[in-house]
């Protein structure tokens, strides 16, 4: 059994010993322990043990014949040790304790009826502290053993998975406009798993169960990050705010692998409480425990596999972001995500944010699935069209993954997969305007790394350049629906866009009706158009 432990541990006589440790790994320290016992002393230490297992039929209950899965990682939120050959582990306990099994490649956990994965066992003897929205009941002593369930399943080296960006609903109504606008529709995906990156509610906690079953439609198993609206928010001390949601979800940060791709679930979320002022609030940072067991973690992952690290908070508002660059900026291929600010950006975080990396390192804030709060005016469904503070549409991603390849894609809700820009312009121009008509494109997933041209009459092709100013499609929008009196968007006047384009009409056109038309290329080398008429009078 290899165990990986805190390098601070080797040299504090904290280390614990089983029959079967031949050695303990610290973050990418391996060194070799004695086998006498009597050299280690665990007088004070309290331990859970178990076995990780083929439940190959499947009813969660090791039978007869089902034989434990050797060098499967298990940890308690810090130490991470695997397995033996018979599938046997060992953690050191306390009164505050989530026990997991860290998902390998070609195997799965079991789901439950939501298809949340369960892969944790929850040890609170005490059961957690009195709250609006309650946590775990006291679990009482230690198991015996601890069992962890593994089933085989096929995981090619090509495969898709969903990311929503903070669903975030306040009431029922609001998970029914989700069940809708976004669930409806992915029904019946090839995604492989979801994903949801924070801010799964909106502080309302009891609608966690509504939600998931929702959701569960989709009919994959699903994945989920903790987001500041996600806390039990009278919470004094930031592990206390985490308690319904491990109550539902299980541990807020863990790992797994699914075919050739090493994916991170990290909580960013640091809640905190003023003693003298009796204000709480939140703000982006990991802490040491969750670094280290990142540390741990990525000593047991090739240098050469892709790195998926998923969170909440943005990484550039994560207050100890630079100590997790130093874990992974050595590394070829890395890739992070998160959601929170409701815009769509793609962020290549270099040198000036602290990163060393031989290459930027490519983190994307992901579209939410709300929009602007299911804001706006009601379509003819009745759900609000919530367009982003950015111009973008509400709505969610896929990620098609390919041995160390990421390729994002944009899913506008309600939208065909082609809808991936806009174009605004006004629908009628004076002549003598014509040649100094201002054009904006707004390409929902653009990039520093993407181009846009336009062309009028399938004439010769304009250049675009990239600005970052408010989206004027919103503005007007935001305005109409003012006179209107309708709900109206939130976020004032808008929010400087990360992927807008724009040019002069340097035509000088006659009097009728013009086809306008814009191209973009992205990232990938992949092209995208959008068209407009355009009227002179």
């Amino acid at each position: 059994m290899k165990i990986y432990l805190p390098l601070c541990l080797l040299f504090t006589g904290c280390l614990f010993h089983t029959g079967d440790v031949d050695r303990i790994s610290g973050a990418g320290t391996l060194i070799d322990i004695p086998d006498d016992p009597g050299l280690i002393s665990e007088s004070s230490v309290e331990y859970a043990s178990g076995i990780v297992y083929h439940d190959s039929n499947r009813n969660q209950q090791r039978d007869r014949g089902e034989s434990g899965i050797p060098n499967v990682g298990v940890s308690n939120g810090l130490e991470i040790v695997e397995t033996d050959a018979r599938g046997r582990w060992r953690l050191p306990s306390s009164d505050d304790s989530i026990f997991f099994v860290l998902k390998p490649s070609g195997w799965m956990t079991p789901l439950n009826e939501h298809q949340l994965p369960r892969f944790h066992y929850i040890h609170k003897p005490n059961g957690s502290p009195p709250s609006r929205f309650p946590g775990t009941a006291p679990t009482g002593a230690l198991p015996n053993s601890i069992d962890f369930p593994l089933h085989k399943q096929s995981e090619p080296g090509k495969f898709r998975a969903v990311f929503f960006g903070d669903p975030q609903p306040r009431n029922q109504t609001e998970v029914d406009y989700i069940a809708n606008d976004v669930v409806a529709e992915l029904i019946g995906t090839d995604a492989r798993f979801g994903v949801t990156l924070g801010d799964i509610l909106f502080d309302d906690l009891s609608l966690f169960g509504s939600l998931n079953s929702t959701i569960a439609l989709v009919g994959i198993p699903w994945f989920n990050v903790i987001g500041n609206h996600d806390l039990n928010r009278e919470a004094l001390v930031d592990h206390h705010s985490d308690e319904t949601f491990e109550s539902v979800y299980g541990p807020p940060y863990y790992s797994f692998d699914y075919g050739k791709v090493h994916f991170i679930v990290l909580d960013n979320v640091d809640w905190h409480h003023d003693e003298k002022t009796k204000r709480s609030g939140y703000r982006g940072g990991l802490g040491e425990r969750q670094l280290q067991f990142v540390a741990n973690d990525l000593s047991r992952v090739a240098d050469n596999k892709l790195v998926v690290l998923m969170m909440h908070i943005p990484l550039t508002g994560t207050k100890d972001r630079k100590e997790l660059y130093r874990l992974i900026d050595k590394r070829p291929y890395t890739l992070s995500i998160s959601g929170h600010t409701h815009r769509q950006t793609h962020t290549f975080i270099g040198e000036s944010d602290g990163w060393q990396g031989k290459e930027p390192h490519h983190h994307i804030v992901n579209v939410t699935v709300s929009g602007s709060w299911w804001k706006g005016a009601k379509d003819d469904r009745g759900i609000p069209h919530a367009i982003m503070s950015d111009g973008a549409p509400n709505g969610y991603s896929l990620i098609t993954f390919d041995g160390h390849r990421a390729t994002f894609d944009f899913k506008a809700a309600r939208f065909p997969s082609s809808h991936q820009l806009r174009i605004h312009a006004p629908v009628v121009i004076d002549a003598k305007e014509s040649g100094k008509t201002q054009v904006y494109v707004n390409v929902f997933s653009g990039s520093v790394k993407s181009t846009v041209r336009m062309r009028v009459n399938r004439g010769d092709w304009i250049e675009l350049k990239k600005t970052r100013e408010v989206d004027p499609y919103y503005i007007e929008l935001r305005e109409a629906e003012i006179q209107a009196k309708s709900t109206g968007l939130p976020m004032g006047g808008g929010a400087p866009s990360d992927h807008l384009w724009k040019g002069i009409l340097t035509y000088d056109l006659p009097a009728g009706t013009h086809l306008l038309e814009a191209v973009t290329k992205d990232m990938y080398d992949r092209e995208y158009s959008a068209t407009r008429v355009l009227r002179v009078k």
